[in-house]
Protein backbone atom coordinates (compact mmCIF):
# COMPACT_ATOMS: atom_id res chain seq x y z
CA UNK A 1 0.00 0.00 0.00
CA UNK A 2 0.87 3.66 -0.34
CA UNK A 3 0.78 6.23 1.60
CA UNK A 4 -2.73 7.12 0.14
CA UNK A 5 -4.30 3.86 1.25
CA UNK A 6 -4.40 2.33 -2.61
CA UNK A 7 -3.27 -0.67 -3.38
CA UNK A 8 -0.03 -0.35 -5.99
CA UNK A 9 -0.08 -2.33 -8.65
CA UNK A 10 2.84 -2.99 -11.34
CA UNK A 11 3.04 -1.37 -14.72
CA UNK A 12 2.90 -4.44 -17.24
CA UNK A 13 6.31 -4.79 -19.14
CA UNK A 14 5.27 -3.43 -22.16
CA UNK A 15 2.69 -0.84 -22.25
CA UNK A 16 0.21 -0.72 -24.86
CA UNK A 17 1.07 2.69 -26.58
CA UNK A 18 -1.46 5.56 -26.32
CA UNK A 19 -3.65 6.36 -29.52
CA UNK A 20 -3.69 9.37 -30.97
CA UNK A 21 -5.34 10.29 -34.01
CA UNK A 22 -2.51 11.90 -36.35
CA UNK A 23 -4.94 14.33 -37.15
CA UNK A 24 -5.48 15.80 -33.83
CA UNK A 25 -1.33 16.01 -33.36
CA UNK A 26 -0.57 17.61 -36.70
CA UNK A 27 -3.85 20.18 -35.93
CA UNK A 28 -2.38 21.23 -32.45
CA UNK A 29 0.92 21.67 -33.54
CA UNK A 30 -0.73 23.58 -36.08
CA UNK A 31 -2.50 26.15 -33.57
CA UNK A 32 0.54 26.19 -30.93
CA UNK A 33 2.60 27.42 -34.21
CA UNK A 34 -0.16 30.12 -35.21
CA UNK A 35 -0.44 30.87 -30.96
CA UNK A 36 3.11 31.65 -31.08
CA UNK A 37 3.01 33.46 -34.54
CA UNK A 38 -0.04 35.48 -33.54
CA UNK A 39 1.05 35.99 -30.19
CA UNK A 40 3.20 39.15 -30.12
CA UNK A 41 2.80 39.88 -34.04
CA UNK A 42 0.67 42.61 -35.44
CA UNK A 43 -1.81 41.98 -38.30
CA UNK A 44 -0.32 40.93 -41.37
CA UNK A 45 -2.10 43.42 -43.52
CA UNK A 46 -1.27 46.58 -40.73
CA UNK A 47 0.17 49.41 -42.62
CA UNK A 48 2.31 52.34 -40.91
CA UNK A 49 0.65 56.20 -41.34
CA UNK A 50 3.62 56.88 -43.35
CA UNK A 51 2.82 54.18 -45.64
CA UNK A 52 -0.80 54.58 -45.62
CA UNK A 53 -0.64 58.21 -46.37
CA UNK A 54 1.46 58.46 -48.99
CA UNK A 55 -0.73 55.38 -50.61
CA UNK A 56 -3.68 57.97 -50.22
CA UNK A 57 -1.74 60.64 -51.44
CA UNK A 58 -0.89 58.69 -54.71
CA UNK A 59 -4.51 57.77 -55.14
CA UNK A 60 -5.62 61.40 -55.15
CA UNK A 61 -7.36 61.20 -51.80
CA UNK A 62 -7.22 63.81 -48.97
CA UNK A 63 -6.31 63.57 -45.06
CA UNK A 64 -7.46 65.92 -42.77
CA UNK A 65 -7.07 66.40 -39.01
CA UNK A 66 -8.98 69.19 -36.89
CA UNK A 67 -5.66 68.72 -34.32
CA UNK A 68 -3.28 69.38 -37.60
CA UNK A 69 -1.57 65.92 -36.49
CA UNK A 70 -1.21 62.11 -36.72
CA UNK A 71 -1.08 60.99 -33.41
CA UNK A 72 -3.01 57.46 -32.86
CA UNK A 73 -3.83 58.35 -29.41
CA UNK A 74 -4.94 61.79 -29.50
CA UNK A 75 -8.65 61.60 -30.71
CA UNK A 76 -8.37 65.47 -32.89
CA UNK A 77 -4.98 64.01 -34.58
CA UNK A 78 -6.30 61.51 -37.99
CA UNK A 79 -3.94 58.26 -37.89
CA UNK A 80 -3.79 55.59 -40.29
CA UNK A 81 -1.18 53.70 -38.19
CA UNK A 82 -2.14 49.89 -38.18
CA UNK A 83 -4.66 50.16 -40.79
CA UNK A 84 -5.32 47.58 -42.87
CA UNK A 85 -4.43 47.49 -46.57
CA UNK A 86 -7.81 46.16 -47.58
CA UNK A 87 -8.91 49.10 -45.79
CA UNK A 88 -6.81 51.52 -47.45
CA UNK A 89 -7.85 49.30 -50.89
CA UNK A 90 -11.43 49.93 -50.67
CA UNK A 91 -11.14 53.58 -50.18
CA UNK A 92 -8.92 53.59 -53.54
CA UNK A 93 -11.94 52.04 -55.17
CA UNK A 94 -14.59 54.09 -53.56
CA UNK A 95 -12.41 56.99 -55.25
CA UNK A 96 -12.03 55.62 -58.88
CA UNK A 97 -15.77 54.18 -59.06
CA UNK A 98 -17.29 57.17 -57.68
CA UNK A 99 -15.00 60.21 -59.32
CA UNK A 100 -15.98 61.70 -56.00
CA UNK A 101 -12.95 63.84 -54.45
CA UNK A 102 -12.66 62.13 -50.61
CA UNK A 103 -11.26 63.86 -47.30
CA UNK A 104 -9.86 60.92 -45.08
CA UNK A 105 -10.97 62.83 -41.41
CA UNK A 106 -11.18 59.39 -39.55
CA UNK A 107 -9.06 56.59 -39.07
CA UNK A 108 -7.21 54.73 -36.43
CA UNK A 109 -6.95 56.89 -33.69
CA UNK A 110 -8.59 56.93 -30.59
CA UNK A 111 -11.92 58.16 -29.61
CA UNK A 112 -14.05 55.78 -31.55
CA UNK A 113 -16.58 52.88 -30.58
CA UNK A 114 -14.68 49.57 -30.19
CA UNK A 115 -15.18 46.43 -31.53
CA UNK A 116 -13.91 43.42 -33.87
CA UNK A 117 -14.52 45.75 -37.17
CA UNK A 118 -13.55 49.29 -35.96
CA UNK A 119 -11.31 52.14 -36.17
CA UNK A 120 -8.96 50.95 -33.60
CA UNK A 121 -8.28 47.57 -35.76
CA UNK A 122 -8.18 49.14 -38.92
CA UNK A 123 -11.38 48.19 -40.56
CA UNK A 124 -13.20 51.74 -41.05
CA UNK A 125 -12.50 55.10 -42.29
CA UNK A 126 -14.52 58.44 -41.97
CA UNK A 127 -14.82 60.41 -45.02
CA UNK A 128 -15.87 64.22 -45.37
CA UNK A 129 -19.66 64.35 -46.33
CA UNK A 130 -19.67 65.78 -50.29
CA UNK A 131 -22.85 65.82 -52.05
CA UNK A 132 -20.80 63.89 -54.73
CA UNK A 133 -20.05 60.88 -52.03
CA UNK A 134 -23.63 61.26 -50.81
CA UNK A 135 -25.02 60.71 -54.45
CA UNK A 136 -22.68 57.78 -55.20
CA UNK A 137 -23.49 56.19 -52.01
CA UNK A 138 -27.14 56.58 -52.06
CA UNK A 139 -27.89 55.98 -55.96
CA UNK A 140 -25.70 52.63 -55.87
CA UNK A 141 -25.93 51.19 -52.51
CA UNK A 142 -28.66 49.41 -50.88
CA UNK A 143 -30.47 51.30 -48.05
CA UNK A 144 -30.25 48.22 -45.73
CA UNK A 145 -32.07 50.47 -42.07
CA UNK A 146 -30.43 52.35 -39.58
CA UNK A 147 -27.88 51.38 -37.35
CA UNK A 148 -28.55 51.28 -33.59
CA UNK A 149 -27.21 55.03 -33.60
CA UNK A 150 -29.74 55.80 -36.00
CA UNK A 151 -27.18 56.49 -38.90
CA UNK A 152 -28.69 55.83 -42.31
CA UNK A 153 -26.68 52.19 -43.20
CA UNK A 154 -26.04 51.40 -46.77
CA UNK A 155 -24.40 48.20 -48.07
CA UNK A 156 -22.20 47.84 -51.34
CA UNK A 157 -22.29 44.48 -53.34
CA UNK A 158 -18.81 43.70 -51.82
CA UNK A 159 -20.48 43.61 -48.38
CA UNK A 160 -18.93 47.22 -47.09
CA UNK A 161 -21.26 49.53 -44.98
CA UNK A 162 -21.60 52.84 -45.33
CA UNK A 163 -22.93 54.76 -42.39
CA UNK A 164 -24.22 58.47 -42.52
CA UNK A 165 -23.16 59.82 -39.30
CA UNK A 166 -23.78 63.68 -39.40
CA UNK A 167 -20.91 65.53 -40.96
CA UNK A 168 -19.14 62.35 -42.59
CA UNK A 169 -19.90 59.13 -43.75
CA UNK A 170 -18.04 56.37 -41.52
CA UNK A 171 -17.67 53.30 -43.82
CA UNK A 172 -16.47 49.95 -42.81
CA UNK A 173 -14.33 47.66 -45.32
CA UNK A 174 -14.97 44.17 -44.88
CA UNK A 175 -13.32 43.51 -48.72
CA UNK A 176 -11.50 46.16 -51.03
CA UNK A 177 -14.86 45.98 -52.68
CA UNK A 178 -13.86 44.34 -56.34
CA UNK A 179 -10.00 46.20 -56.67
Amino acid sequence: MDISGSTTTTAPAHPRPRRTSRLAGVLAAGALALTGVLAGAAPASAVSHTDAAAQMRAAGIAISSSGGCSDRNVPTCTSLEGVRQTTLDGARTLRSASGCALTITGGTETGHAGGTYSHANGYKLDFSLTSCLTSYVQGTFTYVGQRSDGAALYRSGSGNEYAREGNHWDVTYYTCGGC
